[in-house]
């Protein structure tokens, strides 16, 4: 696909104004070198620039390519993940934000020395690390240079490395204050964009009817990809396991990304106040439930329109290259981009803070000084970029990389949730008790997908928590030794307590939204 001079001039400005944007706010930046400044944009984040920061760094291509692929093989079922993330963005904000902003918490490792001790702070950060660059930063990678190759011919490693070098000019310069204030621009972006191949695609199959005529002819030729509920006997089953899809294991894995993920927390940790952060929660929640708009329709338009593709990653790229007209192309590979970039951003910057501050500091440097620790921060970022670079292209011979994504990180996901809910909300549990959860993390559901190989990774997440909880419990609970040490915990008083109206009225929606939809398509 040939770019013309309206899709250069359109693509460059977009550039033009995210470099810029970029190196004016680095510049004020760079005026203050300490680490609270460069890792948590010195807590001046308003509520709009937190939830498009959420947002941006949440939706990649991940989405854009991966779940529009999910959204071909399978259908709206996949939008489950999107419009259940809303309810979890609100549990968040009401129950995880209140306790690490008043405690003062910069990092989940940190969280869990204070709460547990420093055994588990540094073997979950070393694991976030790998999680990070091995399977988070690999595969956003993939993806993204994946879309250029198939779209505009790109070779694959160029593909890769072009990405890498983007997302660095962003990160290392910065830190968490450019990545949020450009995110704003990149939303922009990657929602118009988004919206605009949904609207191409829903005409493309209405023959130029305009996208409702689109919409109700593929209901009409697809009505199996607009259930949110599988039957056993559909092939994806293993993936969404009917109504366990919706009231099963993605509670934890949803519970753990938005709760205890540092990459998609450390943008709420950076806003101003405790108000700001849960306000760009909940509106990040509201950008949510368009997302399936974005990601998930198109993939069920290219399965109407017979897409000609080998797998089901290929259905987002086949649509931008065969109907998106000239004038529009480099605004939607713009939007491609930004969702790319700035989720690339976004991890990188919190793998280089948990590098810095949770092991160069606490074990190698603990003198280091504020622009040693920044300094460490950038060179950490540009190692971890690079390693991934190099690893982005093994992931070729998986044909879903978003179900690659989702059941690899499922198999942390209850350990690590296990050790946040029940330290947060259970004073009693103590550190003896969560250093035995974090040596089930792995083992438990790795025994259970050995036994069991054909039980969905959904369910394998859910039996998994409840396995590990309930040891964590018997274990605390027989434990008289660390009673004691445990108590030590006390939550600040009136801590869940909210009073914001603004907050109240707009998270109270979301459920009733959510409703009509599991109604109108159960």
């Amino acid at each position: 696909m040939k770019f013309s001079i309206a899709d250069l001039i359109i693509f460059g400005t977009y550039c033009l104004i995210i470099i810029g944007a970029g190196t004016w706010i680095s510049i004020k930046v760079n005026r203050r070198k300490d680490s609270v400044n460069y890792f948590f944009a010195s807590n001046t984040l308003p509520w709009y620039i937190v939830g498009s920061s959420v947002i941006a760094a949440n939706i990649s291509a991940e989405q854009f390519v991966g779940m529009s692929g999910s959204g071909f093989a399978m259908g709206l079922t996949i939008a489950t993940y999107e419009w259940l993330a809303a309810i979890m963005l609100i549990m968040v904000a009401i129950w995880f934000l209140p306790v690490f902003i008043r405690k003062n918490i910069r990092t989940m490792p940190q969280f869990l020395e204070e709460r547990y001790d420093s055994r588990i702070r540094t073997i979950l950060a070393v694991f976030w690390l790998f999680l990070f660059v091995f399977v988070n930063l690999t595969s956003i990678l993939y993806l993204g240079a994946l879309a250029l190759k198939t779209v505009f011919g790109i070779n694959l490693q160029y593909a890769i490395a072009g990405l890498a070098l983007f997302s660095l000019l962003l990160t290392v310069g910065g830190g968490l204050k450019t990545i949020a204030n450009t995110d704003v621009i990149q939303v922009l972006f990657l929602i118009l964009g988004g919206l605009t191949t949904t609207w191409l695609a829903l005409d493309t199959v209405s023959s130029g009817e305009g996208v409702i005529k689109g919409f109700s002819l593929m209901m009409e030729k697809a009505p199996e990809k607009f259930h949110m509920i599988l039957p056993a006997s559909d092939p994806n089953y293993k993936y969404m396991p009917g109504i366990r899809s919706i009231l099963g294991g993605i509670w934890i894995a949803g519970i753990y990304y938005f709760g205890a993920n540092q990459y998609i927390i450390q943008k709420a940790l950076g806003a101003k106040s405790l108000r700001e952060a849960q306000r760009g929660l909940v509106f990040a929640a509201w950008l949510k439930l368009i997302i399936p708009v974005l990601v998930v329709l198109p993939g069920i338009a290219a399965f109407v329109l017979n897409a000609d593709i080998s797998k089901p990653d290929e259905a987002y790229p086949w649509l931008l290259h065969r109907f998106v007209p000239s004038g529009l192309k480099g605004f939607i590979f713009a939007a491609l981009i930004a969702a790319i970039v700035s989720s690339l951003a976004a991890i990188i910057n919190s793998a280089s803070t948990i590098f810095s501050i949770d092991i160069c500091k606490t074990h190698f440097c603990r003198n280091i000084t504020e622009s040693g620790l920044v300094n460490t921060g950038r060179i950490s970022s540009i190692v971890m970029v690079l390693a991934a670079s190099l690893l982005a292209s093994t992931l070729t011979g998986i044909n879903q990389v978003f179900q690659f994504i989702q059941e690899y990180t499922g198999l942390v996901s209850p350990g690590i949730t296990a050790l946040f809910i029940l330290g947060i909300f259970w004073k009693r549990t103590n550190s003896n008790s969560a250093w035995i959860g974090v040596l089930l993390t792995l083992p438990v559901p790795l025994v259970i997908k050995w036994i069991f190989p054909l039980l969905p990774f959904l369910d394998n997440m859910a039996i998994s928590f409840l396995i590990i909880s309930a040891v964590m419990i018997t274990v605390t609970l027989f434990d008289k030794r660390f009673i004691a040490k445990s108590s030590g915990w006390e939550l600040p008083e009136k801590v869940f307590r909210n009073d914001d109206k603004v907050f109240l009225w707009t998270a109270g929606g979301i459920p009733v939204v959510l409703l009509i939809l599991y109604i109108v398509f159960w």
